[in-house]
């Protein structure tokens, strides 16, 4: 299977599997410039959304990931107890845009003049459903950086689409998930049992090896 950056495109549609993108014109492909007057150059607003020149069209957006790194974030959903130790591990199940079911963890880009501390919320409502309640810091601090290439063997991360750098994060949640768009279920697993080989095996993009550096920066592999 080819390692890919988390978000796959359908994580950025509405229940009505209309692009979110496209409805508001938010920009979340990260990139923004051209004509105001959309002049059909790359960059450029497109024709139904001058307003807007931040957002990109699917024929613009991957011209960006051949020109530009992408910016993503990852978090590694936990459950603490009273003393801030952690107890379980929220592993995501999901389906590919290609009809494959693969364990993953909540990722999305960040979009153009989006916080990280917001994209983090946004992306852990999408995968974890609206009451999970996640407890964000106010200035949240990635415990690593993955940078995945399209060319193999650069980094432990490979994706053939893009260039893309992803801030990984440990977030305690504190409510009820149910999660939604492509994300099927969420299983909470011990930490021994998140950082196992087998586990790793089923993990979409080799992202074993995030789980493990999450658990080792809170102190929870023995």
């Amino acid at each position: 299977m080819a390692v890919r950056t988390p978000d796959p495109d359908p994580n950025e549609r509405d229940d009505d599997n209309s692009s979110r993108d496209q409805r508001r014109g938010d920009g979340s492909s990260g990139f923004t410039g051209g004509h105001p007057l959309g002049d059909g150059r790359f960059g450029s607003a497109a024709a139904d959304n001058v307003a807007n020149p931040g957002w990109l069209s699917d024929v613009e957006l991957a011209e960006a990931r051949r020109r530009m790194p992408m910016l993503y974030v990852e978090a590694v959903p936990v459950r603490t107890d009273g003393m801030g130790a952690v107890t379980d591990v929220g592993i995501l199940l999901r389906a590919t845009p290609l009809g494959e079911i693969t364990r993953t963890i909540v990722s999305g880009r960040v979009r153009y003049g989006e916080t990280v501390r917001d994209a983090l919320f946004r992306h852990l409502e999408n995968d974890l459903g609206p009451m999970a309640f996640p407890l964000l810091p106010p200035s949240p601090v990635p415990f690593t950086v993955a940078e995945y290439f399209p060319i193999p063997g650069v980094s432990a991360f490979h994706d053939d689409r893009q260039h893309a750098v992803s801030l990984a994060f440990v977030v305690p949640v504190t409510g009820t998930c149910e999660p939604r768009q492509d994300a099927l279920e969420v299983t909470w697993m011990p930490p021994q049992e998140a950082a196992s080989d087998s586990l790793a095996a089923e993990m979409e993009g080799g992202r074993g090896s995030l789980i493990r550096l999450a658990l080792a920066s809170v102190g929870a592999l023995r």
